[in-house]
C-alpha cells in the first residue's frame, strides 16, 4: 500500500527533476514564437498590398478622368426633362458602369487604364497604369462608373460633366505561411477603395486633330 509520504516523495522527485526542462520549454514556446512573428510579416504585407491598392485606384482615377469612355454613356447626356443649349445640366440620378461585375468595359481603353497603355512595370507611353504600382490588381478586378454631377451646361463642346468613380472587386490577400500555422484561417477581402474625380476632356488622344483624322 502507496502511504501519502511515499505519494508526496515522488511528487516532490518528479519536480525538482530539471533534465529536459529546456527542450520542453522550446516546444512550448517555438510554436507561439513563430505564429508571433509570421503575423508581423503578414499583416505587413497586407496593408502594403492595402496601401497599393488605394494608390492604385488614385491613379487609376486620374487617368480614367482624361481617358475616352470605356463605356457607351451617351444616355448620361439625354435628359428627362425638357432642356435647351446653354441651360444648367439637370442633376438627374443615372449611373453607368461597366467592369467587374457589370457589362465589359472597352479592353483597348480598359488596358491604357490598367498598364498605362503598354504593360505592367514598362513606362514608355510616359503613363502610370494602376498595375504599375499595384502589379497583383487585374483588369477583372477593376469597376469603373460614370454618373451625372450636375455640373457643366447643356451642349458642352467635350461632352458632360461627369463624375467618375474606379474602385476594385473581387481582391483578397492572401496568407504566405499564416493559413498555414493556424487552421481555418483564410483569405482577407481588399475593400473597394473607391476613388471618385471630376471629369475633364475624357479623351485618350494627346492631339485633337490626331482624334479627328
Amino acid at each position: 500500500m502507496v502511504t501519502q509520504r511515499q505519494k508526496r516523495r515522488v511528487l516532490s522527485g518528479f519536480l525538482s527533476d530539471t533534465s529536459g526542462l529546456a527542450m520542453t520549454e522550446m516546444l512550448i514556446i517555438f510554436p507561439v514564437f513563430m505564429v508571433i512573428v509570421g503575423a508581423m510579416i503578414e499583416f505587413g504585407a497586407l496593408m502594403f498590398q492595402w496601401n497599393q491598392t488605394v494608390k492604385g485606384m488614385q491613379l487609376g482615377a486620374r487617368l480614367a478622368a482624361v481617358s475616352t469612355p470605356l463605356t457607351d454613356i451617351s444616355s448620361l447626356n439625354s435628359f428627362e426633362t425638357a432642356v435647351s443649349q446653354g441651360d444648367p445640366t439637370p442633376n438627374e440620378a443615372l449611373a453607368i458602369s461597366c467592369g467587374a461585375g457589370t457589362t465589359a468595359c472597352d479592353a483597348t481603353e480598359l488596358g491604357r487604364l490598367l498598364n498605362g497603355g503598354d504593360a505592367c512595370g514598362a513606362f514608355t507611353t510616359g503613363l502610370v497604369g494602376v498595375c504599375d504600382v499595384a502589379p497583383f490588381i487585374g483588369a477583372e478586378n477593376l469597376r469603373v462608373t460614370y454618373y451625372r454631377s450636375g455640373l457643366g451646361y447643356v451642349g458642352r463642346p467635350f461632352g458632360p460633366v461627369l463624375s467618375i468613380t474606379l474602385e476594385v472587386r473581387n481582391l483578397n490577400f492572401d496568407f504566405f505561411l499564416l493559413d498555414d500555422l493556424i487552421p481555418g484561417l483564410g483569405q482577407i477581402a481588399i475593400p473597394a477603395h473607391p476613388v471618385t474625380i471630376t471629369s475633364e476632356d475624357m479623351s485618350s488622344c494627346a492631339d485633337p486633330e490626331d482624334c479627328e483624322a
